[in-house]
């Protein structure tokens, strides 16, 4: 049965379904819009407590209830200089050293950093010999994006591509998964050197937005477009640590990559880890 999903997810019109989903997760249908919320709740058992809306009827449309804000002071962010946080709520798919330019997708699966970061080796050089984390957002999670540490934004990338699935079972059967599914890459300069974060679109993702450029995709493109932006200035984009940088509109997967000797990840944070943004992930090694 698992071979039958995989081969389904390399026939079906994955962008086509993407964008139908994407319309309906948009539209405002009143009491239908509502009893698909609950529906969805239900299935995925969702701590609504969490939620600053708790009900179903609070959201217009289910892409509301998808990227529903939380409650002030849910998750508290580690504060510490020396410590760098989670971006998001999910679970750690894979993260260690970036060896030989690769990253590891699975227990069979490696796959190039150049590629996943648009296909410059400008852009991947930075981050050789560094450090990578993974984290899989299923659909029950928290679909907002944050700063695990502050940083100035230097370029945003949007990779086209594919639309498979990110779950674990895929990650486990599709050779370079990350590195061929449609993604917006964003690089920032922060206080342990280049960061790059990497948010990554799957089956019926139907939307990826970043704070300062709203919707990147849809609609989607067949090539890759690059926005350089600058430090100082009207236009340049400084987020402090914790604060939203995107979101997902239905789940996907986030990719960071960090310059080498910059960070360590904390001992407990290994693959199947759960994940609450701004809990402690990493600890910065260049601290006094």
């Amino acid at each position: 049965m698992d071979q039958v999903k995989i081969i389904l997810q390399y026939i079906l019109p994955k962008h086509l379904i993407s964008r139908l989903v994407g319309y309906l997760a948009a539209a405002r249908l009143g009491f239908f819009s509502h009893m698909l919320i609950k529906l969805f709740i239900k299935a995925y058992k969702i701590d609504m407590t969490e939620a600053k809306y708790e009900q179903a009827r609070d959201y217009r449309s289910f892409n509301e209830f998808f990227t529903r804000p939380l409650k002030d002071g849910i998750r508290p962010l580690a504060e510490a200089a020396d410590i760098i946080a989670h971006p998001v709520d999910g679970t750690i798919s894979q993260l260690g050293a970036i060896t030989d330019g690769k990253l590891v997708q699975a227990k069979k699966h490696n796959y190039s950093l150049q590629t996943l970061l648009g296909g410059e080796a400008e852009t991947a050089a930075p981050f050789l010999g560094g450090q990578f984390a993974t984290i899989y957002l299923a659909p029950k999670d928290y679909h907002r994006i944050h700063m695990p540490v502050s940083g100035i934004l230097r370029e945003m990338i949007y990779v086209p591509g594919d639309l498979f699935s990110v779950n674990p079972l895929t990650a486990d059967n599709v050779p370079n998964l990350f590195a061929r599914n449609e993604r917006v890459v964003t690089i920032f300069d922060t206080e342990l050197g280049p960061m790059a974060l990497v948010l990554v679109g799957a089956t019926i993702v139907a939307s990826i937005e970043t704070v300062w450029a709203g919707t990147i995709t849809p609609p989607t493109g067949k090539t890759v477009h690059r926005w350089q932006y600058p430090a100082t200035g009207p236009t340049a984009v400084r987020l402090e640590k914790g604060a939203e940088m995107g979101r997902f509109k239905l789940g996907s997967t986030v990719v960071l990559a960090f310059a080498p000797e910059q960070l360590e990840f904390l001992t407990e944070q290994q693959p199947g880890s759960i994940t609450r943004m701004g809990a402690p992930f990493a600890k910065l090694l260049t601290a006094d």
